[in-house]
């Protein structure tokens, strides 16, 4: 049987075109889902493991859809190949035993990694430059200002929690966070 795997991720990227791309070349069942190709704990690709057999092929269609690290990546085709289980990757082609096959795997997995490692790299130098910045603060903006809290916070004092965020717009959850916080403080 010929399986697919796609994977995504981060929700703004298009797992529907590696979804059809897997389609195009033949695949019978196609496992895919949104995760980090940094965790090799993907649920959807280890269910997918679990249930390739001898004569099966896994199909992806690109090898960082597959793996990250050189080392993770080249392990794994080798483990998948010497079970019997023929691995394409699209932009590659079908990977096998033979020398020229595992010198190919190698490099481009080595690639893969170097330009996670590259992405993260510059991320890294992004946020050092961002620190500098005045009023810099790491995380997700606040989506209330200090007034706004203050406002909801006081009207706590006389109103239910349903109340409040009904007049304010302010998720109950975020009501208890912030009147815990207060508590604390």
């Amino acid at each position: 049987m010929k399986y697919g795997y796609a994977r995504v991720s981060t929700a703004g990227q298009d797992l529907e075109a590696q979804i059809q791309e897997l389609k195009n070349v033949g695949c019978e069942k196609i496992y895919s889902e949104h995760f980090t190709g940094t965790k090799t704990d993907r649920p959807q690709f280890n269910e997918l493991l679990n249930i390739l057999n001898p004569g099966d092929t896994l199909t992806v269609t690109k090898l960082d859809r597959f793996a990250r690290s050189a080392t993770q990546g080249s392990e794994l085709v080798k483990e998948l190949i010497d079970k019997g289980i023929a691995v394409h990757i699209l932009n590659i082609g079908y990977m096998d035993n033979t020398p020229a096959s595992k010198l190919v795997r190698n490099i481009f997995f080595a690639f893969a990694e170097f330009e996670r490692d590259m992405i993260v790299e510059r991320t890294q130098e992004g946020k050092a430059i961002a620190k500098q910045k005045e009023g810099f603060t790491e995380g997700r903006p606040k989506k209330y200002t200090k007034v706004q809290l203050n406002h909801a916070m006081d009207l706590l004092e006389t109103n239910s929690y349903k109340r409040v965020e009904s007049m304010t717009g302010i998720s109950k959850s975020t009501l208890q966070r912030e009147k815990r916080k207060r508590t604390v403080d």
